[in-house]
């Protein structure tokens, strides 16, 4: 029988699970709300919202992949060539918006499967497959746009990251709330998230226990690719226009968020609440540090801390739980 103490670690470990995210955004919206006048007000909260969510609608599909054991550092360079693709088909080859749309989002599932089929049926560690893909992905962007921004794009595709309901939600909140929710009832009230969370956990004993492994993980990078193909769509809104390099940086922040919000780095372990709520951690800290004017550079510089420190708070956080 475990002993009180073991029962206490280990109790104190879930808590420190559950609930160290809510206490971080907590603790950076008081040092905001302190550090600028601006800062605690609805509009702002609004903005923040709208602000963070194409990280969002990605690190969710992020969160999926990291349960799987896997990365994907695919997904910056897979947003901006999905809302490029929808771009140019708009404009250069006359599609109807609507199928501009549908096609763009069909390649970015399709690399997303690509992603996936390799890693599985190539044997190749997630790192350095979505890596590769990255760079390529990002060179085919390129080529799409000639490297230039596509502007011109339809009012019809631009209205979802550039409007509001009533004049005052963003569209792009409503479809970051719209992802959250089917990715939260993917992953807690299907065979496709116990199944994710079994091969995350132990992939060996999933095989024994019949759960098709491979086909699993190339349906969550599918996953993955088809949130970077929304995201693309709600960028190209918000910039009114699409460019090759408009996901950059999003990959790292995307990972942060998921573990940020309790998703383990080793896999197994996740949860959608908690990657919206690591979400708007990141997304509060970058709005507080532009209304206190720190320089881009600064924030560069603090998001690395962070990334760091996630790493941490995740090994502290398995070894609180396992001790």
């Amino acid at each position: 029988m475990k002993s009180e103490n073991t029962v206490k670690k280990q109790s104190a470990g879930y808590i420190l699970q559950k609930f160290s995210a809510i206490v971080i955004l907590l603790a950076i919206i008081v040092i905001m709300s302190i550090g600028s006048e601006n800062f605690f007000s609805g509009k702002n909260f609004l903005n923040i919202l709208n602000q963070s969510a194409v990280l969002g609608i990605m690190a969710i599909g992020m969160t999926f992949v990291i349960i799987t054991g896997g990365i994907d550092l695919s997904v910056g360079s897979l947003m901006a060539l999905s809302g490029s693709v929808m771009a140019v088909a708009a404009t250069s080859l006359s599609v109807p918006p609507l199928l501009a749309v549908l096609f763009g989002i069909a390649v970015s599932t399709g690399m997303g499967f690509l992603n996936g089929f390799i890693i599985t049926k190539g044997k190749i560690q997630p790192f350095v497959a979505t890596l590769g893909m990255y760079t390529a992905l990002e060179g085919v962007a390129l080529l799409v746009t000639d490297g230039l921004p596509i502007s011109g794009i339809p009012e019809q595709m631009l209205a979802v990251g550039s409007q509001s309901a009533g004049g005052v939600v963003p569209y792009s909140i409503f479809v970051f709330a719209a992802v959250a929710v089917i990715g939260w009832i993917l992953l807690d009230r299907t065979v496709l998230g116990r199944n994710t969370i079994a091969v995350g956990g132990n992939e060996e004993a999933s095989k024994t226990a019949g759960i098709k492994t491979d086909r699993t993980k190339i349906t969550i990078y599918a996953l993955s690719g088809l949130c970077c193909g929304i995201g693309g769509l709600v960028m190209t809104g918000r910039l009114n226009s699409a460019n090759a390099l408009m996901g950059d940086g999003m990959e790292l922040q995307a990972i942060t968020a998921a573990a940020l919000g309790g998703t383990s780095l080793a896999g197994g372990v996740g949860s959608i609440g908690g990657t919206v709520i690591g979400v708007l951690t990141i997304g509060v800290l970058n709005n507080g540090l532009d209304l206190m004017n720190t320089t881009p550079f600064w924030q560069k510089v603090i998001l690395g801390i962070m990334i760091v420190a996630v790493v941490l708070l995740d090994s502290w956080r398995k070894r609180k739980f396992n001790d």
